[in-house]
């Protein structure tokens, strides 16, 4: 596994509630001070909150929270425990009367895992923020990973357990960038640097990987999973970012997942990508962007193998 974390840049907490029997949970990273943002959807069924607020011309440019759950839309009343925890602790958007939490998010589908009833709520949110701290270095089958899986193309049958992974690259000029990602792909998860398999569909009679990009290609059926996968993730830096910069380093980011997943953004899948800046270190946006996709390509690579 990689080395490295999230909270490895300045201002990041990070925070994971689940419930393991129902197979589904959140997790919350938090930005007390508010973080310039961005955002990136890729997959053709997204489930998102507050995405067109933090896009380029719009009038909030930082948010305070980024969540990531499990339940399908359902989850993502998960966010009213996050707003309601950060309100109680005076961190929001200042609108005189009363400060505003600014909380984002998306969401995965793990209905089929486990339990179809047991979705993310409010209280969990609200637990997912009071777990959360700078040294949170959990992986795996934790907060919005309890319910992910990986290479479906023949439905849960075949698909492996997947999860939430986290990794983190330090830069020349003391530039962090670290990425968190739950992986529910539809796709296969593959190691870029060899093309091998880590983790995906596999054949139930015989035990190997099928190679979800052969199979799809090789077949003539059709594929009625829509809305039932998405990798859904937060990249975070120390460097100083505009709101315009912020959703050009989420759109770059998404390479990250292109150069581990196979299929990826397809029609079965949401995947969406959030970009924070904490910080006021100056640094070129291009190793930005390329440190941006190589955290993410580490963080997946670990939400496989816990």
């Amino acid at each position: 596994m990689y080395k490295g974390t999230i909270t490895d840049v300045p201002e990041i907490e990070l925070g994971h509630a689940q419930d393991l029997n129902g197979g589904t949970g959140c997790t919350v990273v938090i930005c007390r001070k508010g973080a310039v943002a961005g955002v990136d959807v890729r997959g053709a069924a997204p489930g998102t909150r507050e995405t067109d607020l933090i896009r380029p011309g719009n009038l909030v440019d930082k948010v305070h929270g980024i969540l990531l759950t499990g339940g399908s839309a359902f989850g993502l009343a998960a966010a009213d425990g996050v707003m309601k925890y950060l309100e109680e602790q005076g961190v929001g958007f200042d609108t005189g009367s009363v400060r505003v939490p600014i909380v984002a998010g998306a969401v995965l589908y793990d209905l089929e895992y486990k339990s179809a009833n047991v979705r993310p709520n409010a209280a969990m949110g609200y637990q997912a923020c009071v777990n959360a701290s700078r040294n949170n270095s959990l992986q795996g089958s934790v907060g919005a990973g309890a319910g992910a899986t990986v290479g479906k193309v023949i439905g849960m049958k075949g698909s492996m357990k997947s999860g939430i992974g986290t990794a983190s690259i330090t830069l020349s000029g003391g530039i962090v960038v670290g990425a968190i990602v739950a992986v529910n792909a539809f796709g296969d998860v593959v190691d870029p640097s060899t093309g091998k398999i880590l983790a995906g569909a596999v054949c139930p009679k015989t035990g190997q990987f099928l190679n979800t990009v052969d199979y799809i290609l090789s077949s003539e059926r059709k594929y009625d999973f829509a809305g039932t996968n998405t990798t859904i993730g937060v990249v975070a830096t120390n460097a100083m970012l505009t709101k315009e910069q912020a959703n050009r380093i989420a759109m770059m980011a998404h390479d990250g997942l292109a150069r581990t997943i196979r299929p990826v953004h397809t029609l079965m899948d949401g995947d969406t990508l959030f970009a924070l800046s904490t910080g006021d270190v100056e640094g070129d946006i291009t190793v930005i962007g390329c440190a941006a996709v190589e955290a993410v390509s580490r963080a997946v690579i670990n939400a496989v193998s816990f």
